[in-house]
């Protein structure tokens, strides 16, 4: 089907004409409207058409299209519909060449090979994947070859002549150039410099044809874009247009539309018949025809997976993004005076972070010797100021104005507040409505600092939505932003980097415990996961040193048996998720699934890829702990040892103390307390009603208790 594809813009070009391409996601606005929209856009004129497999997470997409999956998604649109609902398209008369758009994960989840070839037969022509690698896309265009398929590459203004080179080698049919950096979204204008990017791109496509997108909207769109490409792109628009539209009027308004476009010139489709002729023969040809491209490598100075977790999962416009703060990491920690300044700021941290004995928690185990790293005692009261502080340096030598992050107990929010307070930089965080409810005191004391705290409304309103926001924003403002990722989590080079800067917590931990006990390490190191931040910093010092059990404690919420829980490492299976491919909570379609935890700090689907790695070779172990047991957590280390723990840092409490019961007297266990629990007592007042009773505490908060 590349073949019909190729000729759609051969046959556009003799009758001198532009092509159209349209877009539209399945099962949006309604499951039933979708077949008709594509009717409507072969009966208004359009070449080429894009239908948008729903995804959870779109990240490369403006609100329109972020509403419109959503929308898919909850009318129970899956992959399998999606073909299905194309193959219905294909036997009621849709004969004109029809793309499958869409993210990575659904069809990782679905099996690459398989889905390539379930495609084929239900009539695709071919497939752009927004958030695919290189070095991915090389085995999947050949996959998508061999059933005579095409595989679109996307091109942004930021791709480099190299990435140029081999997606151009990739693509055989077209194409698609994205005109701006940032998300999609009709905008009022085209890109100035579009002449400019056009001319790059063809250097090295040579007489492949290129349809540009992102923004256009309008018949003046269409005809100045037309003037530069062979083909033009129109998305959000028409998604908005359907959205408008009455119950039964959207035919008629898309059709409508696109003849607007198009100033009503039509074009010849094909018969039904001659459309299963070609099918027939393109997936023969690709059968019969090998047509393997070399592989990819770029150069990186740190490693880019661990094992087979991480990478770079994201929309192409990013890689610019990820290029810079790479080059300026890279730079950096090679760089003696940005050590000498990152050490200068320990006093000002509270460096080095105390470590000791807890007596009465320990004799209240039985067991191991427990000792408390307490990462709680620092600056802003977590772990997180470490990695803050490291980020906003790399800003100031990346000449960045702004500082973006995101965050979700909002300790994060608040250590980059801090930061960028101590250098005079702007503060913009991302937080998710429902963190923003349950953490008000942490929001407060980040406006108290000066930032600007964004709520995020969109899907589960939790950390996840707010990474997915403030990657969406860098992209669109790289030239003088810099986001400051606040767990090891996200495309490379964040997890290296994070990891890198929280290194300071397991190094420490190792010297001081050395020099309290002759020398020696301890058995155990326990600390909480969420993303991974404070877990790889503490466990990163200790990988080589396999007399030291490393152990990570995962957010359980109700209980793993019923779904509702956060405990990616225990219970997730492989994925691609915020740019990296690691364990992650989907569901069956490869949807991420919602989570919950009583700690908005672990609320997080994913997990770092080095964590993952170490899971999967056996170097750290894993377990889940419900929010009834963190609480539990909570209230033995408050009324044991007088440190009220953040709810993260609770269930590393927990599950510590579940291990050192059964670890005889003479061995150790260090639990890493990364923040203190403030933030944490109106969240524990509101689930004490609910949870006190399982673990008996029963303790009321009084508004008033002198009454």
């Amino acid at each position: 089907m590349s073949e019909q594809l190729r000729q759609t813009f051969i046959n556009a070009k003799n009758e001198g004409r532009k092509a159209l391409v349209t877009f539209m996601t399945a099962g949006y606005p309604t499951v039933d409207d979708t077949i008709p929209i594509l009717k409507a856009f072969q009966d208004g004129g359009v070449d080429v058409i894009e239908l948008g497999m729903p995804f959870s997470d779109p990240i490369a997409d403006g609100p329109t299209i972020q509403v419109a999956n959503t929308v898919a998604l909850n009318n129970g649109v899956t992959m399998k519909m999606t073909l299905e609902l194309l193959k219905k398209a294909r036997s009621e008369g849709v004969t004109v060449p029809v793309i499958l758009m869409g993210y990575y994960n659904p069809i990782l989840n679905y099996g690459e090979e398989q889905f390539i070839k379930d495609a084929a037969e239900a009539g695709a022509n071919g497939f752009i994947i927004v958030d695919l690698p290189p070095e991915e896309a090389i085995k999947v265009r050949n996959y998508v070859h061999d059933n005579g398929l095409s595989l679109i590459p996307l091109v942004a203004p930021s791709t480099t002549d190299e990435r140029l080179e081999l997606l151009s080698q990739i693509a055989n049919s077209f194409i698609y150039v994205v005109s701006r950096m940032g998300t999609t979204g009709a905008q009022t204008s085209v890109a100035s410099d579009l002449d400019v990017l056009i001319n790059r791109v063809r250097k090295h496509s040579g007489n492949t044809p290129i349809a540009v997108g992102f923004g256009v909207a309008t018949r003046e769109h269409f005809v100045t874009v037309g003037e530069l490409a062979d083909g033009v792109v129109i998305g959000s628009k028409i998604v908005t247009l359907c959205k408008e539209a009455e119950q039964g009027q959207r035919y008629n308004a898309v059709k409508k539309y696109v003849e607007t476009i198009l100033n009503g010139v039509k074009h010849s489709i094909p018969t039904i018949e001659e459309f299963q002729a070609m099918q027939r023969k393109s997936r023969e040809e690709g059968q019969l025809t090998k047509d393997v491209i070399a592989g990819f490598k770029e150069a990186h100075k740190h490693k880019m997976n661990f094992g087979e977790f991480g990478g770079q999962y994201v929309p192409e416009a990013l890689h610019a993004c990820l290029r810079e703060l790479e080059a300026g990491f890279d730079a950096a920690v090679v760089d003696p005076t940005f050590w000498e300044e990152f050490r200068s700021l320990y006093s000002y941290i509270g460096r080095p972070s105390s470590l000791h004995r807890a007596e009465r928690l320990t004799e209240h185990c039985g067991g191991a010797q427990i000792w408390l790293k307490r990462e709680d005692l620092n600056h802003t009261g977590s772990h997180k100021i470490n990695n803050a502080l490291a980020q906003v340096l790399l800003a100031k030598r990346l000449g960045k104005k702004n500082v973006i992050a995101e965050t979700g107990a909002g300790q994060h929010g608040v250590a980059t507040a801090t930061a960028c307070a101590k250098f005079g930089l702007s503060c913009t965080v991302f937080m998710g409505a429902e963190d923003c409810r349950r953490q008000a005191l942490n929001v407060f004391r980040m406006r108290i600092l000066g930032a600007k705290v964004v709520a995020v409304t969109n899907g589960t309103k939790t950390l996840r939505d707010a990474t997915s926001e403030a990657f969406r924003f860098w992209v669109t403002n790289l030239k003088d932003t810099y986001y400051v990722v606040g767990s090891a989590i996200g495309p490379h080079p964040y997890p290296t980097l994070v990891r890198t800067f929280q290194s300071v917590i397991g190094n420490e931990t190792k010297e001081q415990f050395a020099k309290l006990n002759d020398g020696k390490l301890p058995n155990c190191v326990v600390a909480c996961v969420g993303g991974g931040s404070n877990s790889s910093g503490m466990f990163s010092p200790f990988e080589k040193d396999l007399s030291v059990r490393l152990v990570g404690v995962e957010a359980g919420g109700d209980g793993l048996e019923t779904g509702y829980h956060s405990a990616t490492l225990t219970a997730g299976k492989l994925g691609v998720f915020h740019g990296v491919k690691t364990y992650v909570l989907q569901d069956n379609d490869g949807q991420v699934h919602d989570t919950h935890s009583v700690s908005a700090g672990l609320d997080y689907p994913g997990v770092g890829p080095e964590l993952a790695y170490w899971k999967s070779t056996g170097r750290a172990d894993f377990m889940a702990v419900t929010d009834a047991e963190a609480l539990e957590g909570f209230r033995l280390l408050s009324q044991l040892e007088g440190i009220i723990p953040a709810l993260e840092s609770s269930h590393a409490v927990y599950g510590a103390v579940k291990i050192a019961k059964k670890m005889p007297s003479d061995q150790h266990i260090v639990i890493n307390v990364s923040g203190r629990g403030d933030k944490d007592v109106q969240s524990v007042a509101e689930v004490l009603p609910k949870l006190g009773p399982k673990i008996g505490w029963d303790l009321r908060f009084e508004q008033n208790p002198a009454a």
